[in-house]
Protein backbone atom coordinates (compact mmCIF):
# COMPACT_ATOMS: atom_id res chain seq x y z
CA UNK A 1 0.00 0.00 0.00
CA UNK A 2 1.53 3.54 -1.30
CA UNK A 3 1.97 6.21 1.94
CA UNK A 4 -0.18 8.19 3.09
CA UNK A 5 -0.13 11.27 3.89
CA UNK A 6 -2.44 13.77 6.41
CA UNK A 7 -1.61 17.71 6.83
CA UNK A 8 -2.50 18.81 10.53
CA UNK A 9 -3.07 22.82 10.84
CA UNK A 10 -2.88 24.33 14.42
CA UNK A 11 -2.24 28.31 15.31
CA UNK A 12 0.82 27.31 16.39
CA UNK A 13 1.99 24.68 13.61
CA UNK A 14 1.73 22.70 10.11
CA UNK A 15 3.15 19.37 9.97
CA UNK A 16 2.52 16.01 7.98
CA UNK A 17 1.71 12.58 8.80
CA UNK A 18 2.57 10.03 6.94
CA UNK A 19 2.07 6.11 7.23
CA UNK A 20 3.19 3.19 5.52
CA UNK A 21 5.77 0.95 5.62
CA UNK A 22 9.57 1.17 5.47
CA UNK A 23 9.75 4.42 5.89
CA UNK A 24 12.59 4.70 8.29
CA UNK A 25 15.01 3.76 5.75
CA UNK A 26 14.05 7.00 4.00
CA UNK A 27 13.47 8.57 6.96
CA UNK A 28 16.95 11.52 5.78
CA UNK A 29 14.57 11.98 2.56
CA UNK A 30 11.37 12.03 4.47
CA UNK A 31 12.69 14.89 6.27
CA UNK A 32 14.31 16.59 3.31
CA UNK A 33 11.23 16.52 1.44
CA UNK A 34 9.80 18.50 4.46
CA UNK A 35 12.03 20.88 4.60
CA UNK A 36 13.41 20.29 8.03
CA UNK A 37 16.49 21.56 8.59
CA UNK A 38 19.19 20.98 10.85
CA UNK A 39 23.01 20.05 11.22
CA UNK A 40 22.86 17.61 14.63
CA UNK A 41 19.89 15.89 16.25
CA UNK A 42 19.63 13.57 19.50
CA UNK A 43 17.74 10.44 19.01
CA UNK A 44 15.89 9.40 22.22
CA UNK A 45 14.92 5.69 21.62
CA UNK A 46 12.69 2.91 23.89
CA UNK A 47 15.29 0.43 24.44
CA UNK A 48 13.32 -1.96 23.89
CA UNK A 49 13.53 -1.15 19.85
CA UNK A 50 14.61 -3.71 17.61
CA UNK A 51 18.71 -3.14 16.58
CA UNK A 52 18.15 -3.47 12.96
CA UNK A 53 15.43 -0.49 12.98
CA UNK A 54 17.80 1.37 14.68
CA UNK A 55 20.63 0.43 12.15
CA UNK A 56 18.01 1.45 9.27
CA UNK A 57 17.63 5.06 10.72
CA UNK A 58 21.33 5.63 11.69
CA UNK A 59 22.31 4.73 7.88
CA UNK A 60 20.05 7.12 6.66
CA UNK A 61 20.83 9.68 8.93
CA UNK A 62 24.55 8.91 8.02
CA UNK A 63 25.60 12.56 6.71
CA UNK A 64 23.87 14.41 10.06
CA UNK A 65 25.75 14.40 13.63
CA UNK A 66 23.77 11.94 15.26
CA UNK A 67 23.40 11.50 19.27
CA UNK A 68 21.27 8.51 20.85
CA UNK A 69 20.02 8.46 24.57
CA UNK A 70 18.18 5.01 25.14
CA UNK A 71 15.40 5.41 27.50
CA UNK A 72 13.86 2.98 29.68
CA UNK A 73 10.32 3.64 28.64
CA UNK A 74 7.36 2.98 31.11
CA UNK A 75 5.19 5.56 33.23
CA UNK A 76 7.54 5.35 36.52
CA UNK A 77 10.25 6.51 34.19
CA UNK A 78 8.09 9.32 32.44
CA UNK A 79 8.97 11.45 34.82
CA UNK A 80 10.67 15.38 35.17
CA UNK A 81 14.36 13.37 36.33
CA UNK A 82 14.68 11.82 32.74
CA UNK A 83 13.32 14.89 31.07
CA UNK A 84 16.67 16.56 32.75
CA UNK A 85 18.55 14.26 31.01
CA UNK A 86 17.78 14.56 28.05
CA UNK A 87 18.22 18.80 28.06
CA UNK A 88 21.82 17.71 29.76
CA UNK A 89 22.79 16.15 26.30
CA UNK A 90 21.23 18.70 24.33
CA UNK A 91 22.87 21.71 26.61
CA UNK A 92 26.17 19.37 26.63
CA UNK A 93 26.20 18.91 23.36
CA UNK A 94 25.68 22.77 22.39
CA UNK A 95 22.43 21.95 20.66
CA UNK A 96 20.78 24.76 19.09
CA UNK A 97 17.12 25.69 18.80
CA UNK A 98 17.77 24.68 15.16
CA UNK A 99 18.82 21.14 15.85
CA UNK A 100 16.57 18.76 16.13
CA UNK A 101 15.06 16.05 18.75
CA UNK A 102 14.11 12.77 17.19
CA UNK A 103 11.65 10.55 19.25
CA UNK A 104 11.79 6.62 18.28
CA UNK A 105 9.65 4.73 20.48
CA UNK A 106 5.77 4.49 21.67
CA UNK A 107 3.77 6.93 23.81
CA UNK A 108 6.33 7.31 26.82
CA UNK A 109 8.78 7.80 24.91
CA UNK A 110 7.57 10.44 22.43
CA UNK A 111 5.80 12.75 25.60
CA UNK A 112 9.20 12.92 27.67
CA UNK A 113 10.56 13.73 24.72
CA UNK A 114 8.20 16.30 23.54
CA UNK A 115 8.45 18.18 26.85
CA UNK A 116 11.85 18.18 26.42
CA UNK A 117 12.18 19.55 23.11
CA UNK A 118 9.50 22.29 23.94
CA UNK A 119 11.71 23.02 27.18
CA UNK A 120 14.89 23.36 25.80
CA UNK A 121 15.74 26.97 24.12
CA UNK A 122 11.80 27.24 24.90
CA UNK A 123 11.44 25.02 21.50
CA UNK A 124 13.45 23.23 19.29
CA UNK A 125 12.55 21.21 16.59
CA UNK A 126 10.81 18.11 16.79
CA UNK A 127 10.70 14.74 14.89
CA UNK A 128 8.29 12.16 16.68
CA UNK A 129 8.27 8.47 15.19
CA UNK A 130 5.82 6.21 17.31
CA UNK A 131 6.37 2.68 17.16
CA UNK A 132 3.41 1.66 18.81
CA UNK A 133 -0.37 1.23 17.37
CA UNK A 134 -1.27 3.19 20.41
CA UNK A 135 1.12 6.35 19.72
CA UNK A 136 0.58 6.02 16.36
CA UNK A 137 -3.29 6.84 16.19
CA UNK A 138 -3.43 8.89 19.57
CA UNK A 139 -0.37 10.47 21.60
CA UNK A 140 1.64 11.42 18.35
CA UNK A 141 -1.27 13.67 17.35
CA UNK A 142 -2.43 17.08 18.94
CA UNK A 143 1.26 18.43 20.29
CA UNK A 144 -0.10 16.92 24.49
CA UNK A 145 3.80 15.95 25.53
CA UNK A 146 3.85 15.83 29.75
CA UNK A 147 5.75 14.10 32.53
CA UNK A 148 3.77 11.65 35.19
CA UNK A 149 4.19 12.91 39.06
CA UNK A 150 3.19 11.17 42.75
CA UNK A 151 -0.46 12.95 42.20
CA UNK A 152 -1.63 11.71 39.06
CA UNK A 153 -0.69 11.46 35.46
CA UNK A 154 0.35 14.51 32.70
CA UNK A 155 0.12 17.07 35.45
CA UNK A 156 2.99 18.70 34.40
CA UNK A 157 3.83 19.64 30.28
CA UNK A 158 2.70 22.00 27.86
CA UNK A 159 1.38 22.03 24.51
CA UNK A 160 4.35 21.52 21.69
CA UNK A 161 3.68 20.73 18.00
CA UNK A 162 6.24 18.31 16.27
CA UNK A 163 7.50 19.00 12.67
CA UNK A 164 6.47 16.10 11.50
CA UNK A 165 5.33 12.44 12.52
CA UNK A 166 6.61 9.44 10.67
CA UNK A 167 4.22 6.19 11.66
CA UNK A 168 5.92 2.75 10.19
CA UNK A 169 3.64 0.07 9.87
CA UNK A 170 6.67 -2.48 10.10
CA UNK A 171 7.41 -1.61 13.57
CA UNK A 172 3.37 -2.80 14.65
CA UNK A 173 4.55 -6.46 13.42
CA UNK A 174 7.19 -7.06 16.51
CA UNK A 175 4.77 -5.93 18.95
CA UNK A 176 3.17 -8.38 21.17
CA UNK A 177 -0.77 -8.44 20.97
CA UNK A 178 -1.30 -6.57 24.71
CA UNK A 179 0.16 -3.82 22.29
CA UNK A 180 -2.38 -3.73 19.51
CA UNK A 181 -4.94 -4.18 22.02
CA UNK A 182 -3.49 -1.20 23.44
CA UNK A 183 -4.03 1.02 20.41
CA UNK A 184 -7.23 -0.38 19.36
CA UNK A 185 -8.61 0.97 22.08
CA UNK A 186 -7.94 4.71 21.22
CA UNK A 187 -9.10 3.92 17.40
CA UNK A 188 -12.32 2.21 18.94
CA UNK A 189 -12.64 5.11 21.68
CA UNK A 190 -12.18 7.96 18.27
CA UNK A 191 -15.11 6.05 16.24
CA UNK A 192 -17.39 6.37 19.61
CA UNK A 193 -17.02 9.93 19.86
CA UNK A 194 -16.95 11.28 16.11
CA UNK A 195 -17.90 8.37 13.51
CA UNK A 196 -21.17 5.82 13.09
CA UNK A 197 -19.61 4.66 9.80
CA UNK A 198 -16.19 4.12 11.64
CA UNK A 199 -17.34 2.45 14.48
CA UNK A 200 -19.14 0.23 11.77
CA UNK A 201 -16.06 -0.29 9.80
CA UNK A 202 -14.62 -1.65 13.42
CA UNK A 203 -17.24 -4.16 13.67
CA UNK A 204 -16.65 -5.38 10.36
CA UNK A 205 -12.98 -5.84 9.87
CA UNK A 206 -11.97 -5.57 13.63
CA UNK A 207 -10.12 -9.56 13.60
CA UNK A 208 -8.01 -8.04 10.35
CA UNK A 209 -7.17 -5.37 12.08
CA UNK A 210 -5.76 -7.16 15.11
CA UNK A 211 -4.09 -9.29 12.32
CA UNK A 212 -2.48 -6.17 10.89
CA UNK A 213 -4.11 -6.98 7.57
CA UNK A 214 -3.34 -4.59 5.08
CA UNK A 215 -5.24 -2.11 3.76
CA UNK A 216 -7.60 -2.71 7.05
CA UNK A 217 -4.68 -1.50 9.41
CA UNK A 218 -3.51 1.63 7.68
CA UNK A 219 -7.06 2.72 7.27
CA UNK A 220 -7.54 2.13 10.87
CA UNK A 221 -4.74 4.56 11.40
CA UNK A 222 -5.52 7.25 9.12
CA UNK A 223 -9.34 7.53 10.12
CA UNK A 224 -8.24 7.60 13.64
CA UNK A 225 -5.82 10.16 12.97
CA UNK A 226 -8.18 12.18 10.85
CA UNK A 227 -10.64 12.39 13.73
CA UNK A 228 -8.11 13.69 16.20
CA UNK A 229 -6.70 15.55 14.12
CA UNK A 230 -10.25 17.84 13.20
CA UNK A 231 -10.87 18.13 16.71
CA UNK A 232 -6.84 19.52 17.92
CA UNK A 233 -7.41 22.36 14.73
CA UNK A 234 -10.34 23.47 16.11
CA UNK A 235 -9.08 23.03 20.05
CA UNK A 236 -5.30 22.70 20.28
CA UNK A 237 -5.39 23.85 23.91
CA UNK A 238 -8.43 21.66 25.21
CA UNK A 239 -10.42 24.83 26.02
CA UNK A 240 -13.74 23.33 25.05
CA UNK A 241 -13.83 20.31 21.71
CA UNK A 242 -11.10 18.85 22.51
CA UNK A 243 -12.21 17.25 25.58
CA UNK A 244 -14.44 14.57 24.03
CA UNK A 245 -10.97 12.88 23.22
CA UNK A 246 -10.78 12.42 26.74
CA UNK A 247 -14.02 9.68 26.91
CA UNK A 248 -13.22 6.81 28.94
CA UNK A 249 -10.09 8.94 30.84
CA UNK A 250 -11.21 10.30 33.37
CA UNK A 251 -11.73 7.09 35.15
CA UNK A 252 -8.72 5.68 33.14
CA UNK A 253 -6.12 7.62 34.31
CA UNK A 254 -7.63 7.17 38.17
CA UNK A 255 -6.84 3.07 37.47
CA UNK A 256 -3.93 3.43 36.22
CA UNK A 257 -2.35 5.90 38.79
CA UNK A 258 -4.50 3.80 41.91
CA UNK A 259 -2.25 0.85 40.65
CA UNK A 260 0.82 3.43 40.79
CA UNK A 261 1.04 3.01 36.62
CA UNK A 262 2.02 -1.03 37.32
CA UNK A 263 2.51 -3.24 34.56
CA UNK A 264 -0.87 -5.08 35.55
CA UNK A 265 -2.76 -2.43 33.91
CA UNK A 266 -1.48 -0.83 30.75
CA UNK A 267 -2.59 2.44 29.22
CA UNK A 268 -4.80 0.50 26.73
CA UNK A 269 -6.24 -1.97 28.86
CA UNK A 270 -7.23 1.15 31.34
CA UNK A 271 -8.92 3.03 28.43
CA UNK A 272 -11.35 -0.41 27.83
CA UNK A 273 -11.94 -0.50 31.56
CA UNK A 274 -12.43 3.70 31.56
CA UNK A 275 -14.97 3.53 28.43
CA UNK A 276 -16.79 0.68 30.27
CA UNK A 277 -17.65 2.62 33.36
CA UNK A 278 -17.99 5.27 31.28
CA UNK A 279 -20.87 3.97 28.92
CA UNK A 280 -22.29 2.21 32.43
CA UNK A 281 -22.90 5.32 33.92
CA UNK A 282 -23.99 6.96 31.13
CA UNK A 283 -26.26 4.59 30.47
CA UNK A 284 -26.84 4.53 34.88
CA UNK A 285 -27.51 8.40 34.21
CA UNK A 286 -30.27 7.93 30.61
CA UNK A 287 -27.73 9.91 28.57
CA UNK A 288 -27.38 7.04 25.99
CA UNK A 289 -30.13 4.67 24.88
CA UNK A 290 -29.56 0.59 25.49
CA UNK A 291 -29.41 -0.08 21.81
CA UNK A 292 -25.94 1.80 21.33
CA UNK A 293 -24.68 0.64 24.87
CA UNK A 294 -25.26 -3.27 24.35
CA UNK A 295 -23.78 -2.67 20.98
CA UNK A 296 -20.30 -1.19 21.57
CA UNK A 297 -20.54 -3.77 24.63
CA UNK A 298 -20.82 -6.49 22.61
CA UNK A 299 -18.12 -4.86 20.19
CA UNK A 300 -15.66 -5.26 23.25
CA UNK A 301 -16.86 -8.69 24.21
CA UNK A 302 -16.08 -9.80 20.58
CA UNK A 303 -12.70 -8.22 20.43
CA UNK A 304 -11.73 -10.01 23.52
CA UNK A 305 -11.54 -7.43 25.69
CA UNK A 306 -13.25 -9.20 28.63
CA UNK A 307 -11.55 -6.73 31.33
CA UNK A 308 -13.32 -6.21 34.73
CA UNK A 309 -12.77 -3.52 37.45
CA UNK A 310 -12.60 -6.13 40.08
CA UNK A 311 -10.23 -8.15 38.45
CA UNK A 312 -8.07 -5.30 39.40
CA UNK A 313 -9.85 -3.34 42.26
CA UNK A 314 -11.60 -4.00 45.76
CA UNK A 315 -13.89 -1.79 47.10
CA UNK A 316 -11.00 -0.48 49.36
CA UNK A 317 -9.19 1.26 46.53
CA UNK A 318 -12.40 3.32 46.19
CA UNK A 319 -10.98 5.97 48.10
CA UNK A 320 -8.01 6.33 46.10
CA UNK A 321 -10.08 6.24 42.45
CA UNK A 322 -12.15 8.63 43.26
CA UNK A 323 -8.91 11.24 44.59
CA UNK A 324 -7.19 10.51 41.88
CA UNK A 325 -10.45 11.30 39.51
CA UNK A 326 -10.98 15.01 41.61
CA UNK A 327 -7.35 15.43 40.49
CA UNK A 328 -8.17 15.26 37.05
CA UNK A 329 -7.45 18.40 34.88
CA UNK A 330 -11.05 18.82 33.62
CA UNK A 331 -12.16 19.60 36.57
CA UNK A 332 -12.75 23.19 37.47
CA UNK A 333 -15.00 22.86 40.81
CA UNK A 334 -14.48 20.26 43.40
CA UNK A 335 -16.99 18.22 41.19
CA UNK A 336 -15.88 15.64 38.39
CA UNK A 337 -16.18 16.48 34.92
CA UNK A 338 -16.79 13.81 32.91
CA UNK A 339 -17.01 12.91 29.11
CA UNK A 340 -19.79 10.70 28.77
CA UNK A 341 -21.72 9.31 25.45
CA UNK A 342 -25.09 10.12 24.04
CA UNK A 343 -25.01 7.85 21.63
CA UNK A 344 -21.66 6.92 18.90
CA UNK A 345 -20.71 9.57 17.21
CA UNK A 346 -21.98 12.07 19.73
CA UNK A 347 -20.40 12.69 23.05
CA UNK A 348 -21.17 14.80 26.00
CA UNK A 349 -18.55 16.98 27.64
CA UNK A 350 -18.77 19.03 31.00
CA UNK A 351 -20.81 16.56 32.83
CA UNK A 352 -20.19 17.36 36.37
CA UNK A 353 -20.90 14.63 39.12
CA UNK A 354 -20.07 15.04 43.02
CA UNK A 355 -17.79 12.81 44.64
CA UNK A 356 -20.59 10.83 46.31
CA UNK A 357 -22.44 9.87 42.71
CA UNK A 358 -19.34 8.45 41.69
CA UNK A 359 -18.51 6.82 44.81
CA UNK A 360 -22.39 4.91 44.68
CA UNK A 361 -21.72 4.23 41.06
CA UNK A 362 -17.65 2.40 41.37
CA UNK A 363 -19.05 0.59 44.79
CA UNK A 364 -22.12 -1.48 42.35
CA UNK A 365 -19.41 -1.58 39.59
CA UNK A 366 -16.89 -3.21 41.82
CA UNK A 367 -19.49 -5.42 43.63
CA UNK A 368 -20.23 -6.83 40.00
Amino acid sequence: MKQIKLVVKTKTQKYPILIGSNLISNISKIIKDNSIKFNQCLLVIDKNISKKFISKVKKSLNKKKIYIYFFNASEANKNINNVNKILDILLNKNFSREDCLISIGGGITGDTSSFAASLFKRGMKYINVPTTLLSQVDSSIGGKTGVNTKYGKNLIGSFYQPNLVISDILFLKTLPKREIICGYAEILKHSLIASKNFYNFLNINNKKIFNLSSPFIEKAIQESCKIKSNVVEKDEKEKELRKILNFGHTFAHAYEATLGYSKKLNHGEAVILGMKSALNFSLKNNLIKKNDHNSIMRHIYKCNLKFRLNKFFKIKDLNKILTFMLKDKKNKSNKINLVLLKKIGFPLINKEFTRNNLSLFLKKELGN
